[in-house]
């Protein structure tokens, strides 16, 4: 069975869990990292050096950072589903994947770190000021986008809507100024929609 390491509230591990239950795959996971450790032991870094999580074992088979755990477990089991037949399509979904790696999450990581783990004392006000206003800019290409397309590859629900989801869960909870942006929030509220991200990426911010 696949095994996966890795704590609910982290927005890495939420992906790999979302992508599961998309796929109606069976698991079993281990809470790790931040409070419940697991992922500075030896045994974690044999399998993951970086010791972040999520990890995954898959009959044996190893694998760390979301995005690979989400494209792996797309392509094996969702194939014309999570993973779009068209090459195309696939291509344009891997795409957003990537933008939210350069771009989306090195801005959203110090606006959420700020708002939700720092003490109100210690917030660096100016840092989520300056870094918000970077996200709403670039939150217009996907509202540019999506003017034209139902979801981040197209007309169905892909892998590449899940990496912006979770991120979008964050934006339009955290006590931030946002933009009107409609085609975006429709789209958002599509993803509200699905009962595996209701499950797995709509809890609390921790």
């Amino acid at each position: 069975m696949l095994k996966i390491w890795g704590r609910k509230n982290s927005i890495n591990v939420q992906k790999v869990l979302w992508c599961c239950a998309e796929l109606n795959l069976a698991y079993e996971r281990v809470d790790a990292g931040m409070e419940f450790g697991v992922n500075d032991t030896p045994e974690y870094r044999a399998m993951n050096p970086n010791g972040l999580v999520p990890t995954i074992n898959d009959d044996g088979f190893v694998l760390w950072e979301s995005h690979a755990i989400v494209r792996y477990l797309s392509r094996k089991h969702g194939q014309g589903t999570l993973w779009p037949e068209h090459t195309h399509r696939c291509a344009d979904a891997d795409r957003w994947m990537e933008w939210y790696s350069t771009t989306l999450w090195p801005l959203m990581r110090p606006v959420f770190w700020n708002l939700v783990r720092v003490a109100p004392e210690k917030r660096n006000m100016a840092d989520v000021e300056e870094n918000r206003k970077k996200l709403a800019a670039h939150f217009t290409a996907a509202d540019a986008h999506l003017a034209h397309n139902a979801y981040m590859a197209g007309k169905a629900f892909s892998m590449g809507d899940i990496p912006l989801g979770v991120t979008a869960f964050r934006w339009f909870n955290l006590p931030i100024e946002r933009p009107a942006l409609g085609n975006f929030e429709a789209w958002y509220k599509r993803i509200c929609e699905r009962p595996a991200f209701q499950q797995h990426c709509m809890a609390k911010m921790t």
